[in-house]
């Protein structure tokens, strides 16, 4: 796993913009994820890491968890590509149930995979779903969004394509 010595948890404007948007699950239709209104602590993400993979050795300082689902699946920022600020680093999704892999090269294809109604579980698991274009998620996405606008598929096809040893990788840790 990749390490940072910046240990800052303050969420980036995009992550608090989204925190304050209604995210629609729509019976099971729409998107199910609820962000968080500040980073998990470095103690809580530890914690969960140890948990989900069962190896007390590791620590969290690679990851800023920010939402979950309502299994409790974590959403969470990983330092992937280290020396590189927090807004370029990947979105990945671990699950209640196992399930991981990494939705989103960067913070804003993350914004963008949501205003095309795909959030990180829905990504792991129903990555070839028809998309549902979200209003309010598409306007916080061209407020904070760096990246061009791509359908969900696009951002997570990239985003695999980069980091393809994500899940292997995580299932290397598990004990």
């Amino acid at each position: 796993m990749n390490r940072t010595t910046d240990d800052d948890r303050t969420l980036p404007p995009a992550l608090a913009d989204l925190a304050r948007t209604e995210i629609d699950y729509a019976d099971g239709e729409g998107i199910d994820f609820e962000p968080y209104d500040a980073f998990d602590s470095a103690e809580e993400t530890t914690d969960w890491l140890r948990q989900w993979t069962g190896n007390p050795g590791l620590d969290g300082d690679a990851y800023r968890v920010f939402g979950q689902n309502g299994a409790g699946g974590l959403a969470a920022v990983w330092y992937g590509r280290p020396g590189r600020p927090l807004a370029e680093q990947p979105v990945v999704f671990m699950g209640s149930e196992g399930e991981c892999g990494v939705v989103a090269g960067n913070l804003s294809d993350f914004l963008w995979m949501l205003a095309d109604g795909c959030g990180p579980l829905e990504a792991v698991l129903y990555e070839d779903r028809e998309p549902r274009p979200d209003a309010a998620l598409t306007a916080l996405a061209e407020r904070h969004a760096t990246t061009p606008r791509r359908p969900a598929r696009a951002v997570i096809a990239e985003a695999r394509a980069e980091f393809p040893t994500f899940t292997e990788d995580i299932d290397a840790l598990c004990r």
